[in-house]
């Protein structure tokens, strides 16, 4: 599947209308964006099911800023509109399945509880 490309404009909508989304982060002038890109692409090839995009911070500056992105590459997960990973520097190939593989065995309603509890007692999720 490709990948789509997220703005401000579309951001919400994806989101919301998919439970399962990787994003990266990127600039062309990047070089390990560069090198990573192919490996995100494979994998989005290989993973119909999940969304796979990409925010340009040059021109989605707004949007980076939003999430504190600070260093590029950065690679976040989304399930069920919640952030589950988020860190920068590309991954070999190996290490996205492993973080695909891990991101899918999650179960959210646990998750959602852990942040429900961190929330009740005023911990940084």
């Amino acid at each position: 599947m490709p990948t789509v490309e997220l703005t401000k404009d579309n951001f919400d909508e994806q989101l919301t209308n998919n439970d399962f989304v990787l994003i990266d982060f990127w600039a062309g002038w990047c070089g390990p964006c560069r090198q990573f890109a192919p490996v995100y692409e494979q994998a989005s090839d290989q993973h119909s099911d999940i969304v796979f995009a990409k925010v340009d911070t040059e021109d989605q500056q707004e949007l980076a800023a939003s999430f504190d992105i600070t260093s590029i590459p950065t690679l976040m997960v989304v399930r069920d509109r919640t952030v589950i990973y988020n860190q920068a520097g590309a991954l070999p190939a190996d290490a996205l399945e492993n973080l695909i593989s891990q991101a899918r065995e999650l179960d959210m309603d646990e998750v959602r509880k852990d942040i429900a509890r961190r929330q009740a007692n005023g911990e940084a999720e």
